[in-house]
């Protein structure tokens, strides 16, 4: 079972996905609408791999085009990464995240039921579980009461996923429940690279290290944290990518089931923290001006990530000056571009 089906592959996690699966030696058929990604992906994951992608452009709410996509290619599994991402901007404009997150989820699971393939690796968020009741977090810990849209429209597809399980007990579906990716793979040719400002973290800072940007929000520090701004689990790309092999290799042995993991260190940092780790990793300085909260975020957010470990052999590995020194090296060549 090799060819595996990948929505969003020249996203900033899908396409460091695909190079993960090229390496190991899968087949990609890969959809994207660049809403938030660049063509030039696919050249530069051609450049790192050697392989190429089979591309289709287009929007996962086209279903003839979906229905295209399954008629030309023998696909054995489907890899979900197209999606909004941007906990504020959901808050605004709720209508457009649940017709991208949710809708589109429906219309692919929809082609895959018509074309019995029944295997399926989705994007999920720690957003889901809303403000915790406790830290770290752990897969049985309760979800709902969620913040903003993005993590509503993320809990909706899970319970989607969990109904179409309990209706028809063939399917194979993994949950991966990221907490929050940052950095960009080590040759520095692909990233995190949103169109216009950034709404994560990482890219901000970096943006802000090569005085694209003046200076960087931090949005509230009156949270009932150590230095009163939020702290989150900040995971490397590429540890969440190589996730993604161990997830493909548990559904093929798998005859059915519905598995769920969350994917995180196990280490929560401040973003006062990350602005003085992506300094002293860098030796450069990062201004930065306190703001008011932004709508939806929460405090503390972090993970027990045991499961995924024990069950598919999974850990992160890469260390948080991996994350800062990989994220400024991918920003410095963008911008020499």
């Amino acid at each position: 079972m090799k060819k595996i089906f990948i929505t969003g592959c020249c996203g900033y996690i899908g396409s460091h996905t695909c190079v993960e699966l090229l390496d190991a030696g899968y087949e990609i058929v890969g959809l994207d609408n660049f809403s938030n990604s660049k063509p030039s992906v696919l050249e530069r994951i051609k450049k790192i791999t050697g392989k190429e992608i089979k591309f289709y452009e287009g929007d996962m709410l086209d279903k003839n085009l979906l229905e295209k996509i399954f008629n030309e290619n023998e696909i054995n599994m489907v890899m979900d990464f197209a999606a909004f991402k941007s906990v504020g901007d959901s808050v605004s404009k709720p209508i457009e995240y649940y017709i991208d997150n949710v809708s589109s989820v429906l219309t692919l699971l929809s082609v895959m039921k018509e074309h019995n393939i029944k295997s399926l690796i989705f994007s999920s968020s720690a957003t889901v579980y809303g403000t915790p009741e406790f830290v770290p977090i752990t897969e049985e810990s309760k979800t709902g009461g969620t913040t903003n849209p993005y993590g509503t429209s993320k809990l909706f597809v899970e319970q989607i996923l969990k109904d179409l399980y309990k209706s028809d007990n063939d399917w194979k579906i993994c949950i991966f429940r990221y907490f929050n990716p940052i950095g960009a793979h080590q040759s520095g040719l692909i990233g995190e690279e949103p169109n216009g400002k950034p709404a994560n973290l990482m890219p901000y800072i970096s943006m802000v290290a090569t005085k694209e940007l003046e200076y960087l929000s931090v949005f509230g520090d009156d949270y009932d944290t150590k230095d009163g701004t939020g702290i989150r689990d900040y995971i490397h790309v590429v540890d969440l990518a190589r996730a993604h092999i161990k997830g493909a290799e548990k559904l093929n042995k798998e005859k059915s089931g519905l598995f769920i993991y969350n994917l995180g260190t196990g280490e929560g940092y401040s973003v006062l923290d990350m602005i003085h780790a992506f300094e002293n990793a860098n030796h450069v300085s990062v201004p930065y001006k306190i703001e008011a909260r932004r709508p939806g975020d929460i405090a503390e957010c972090f993970a027990d990530s045991s499961k995924a470990e024990k069950e598919l052999n999974w850990k992160a590995t890469l260390t948080l000056e991996d994350m800062c020194k990989d994220a400024y090296n991918f920003t410095k060549n963008r911008k020499e571009k």
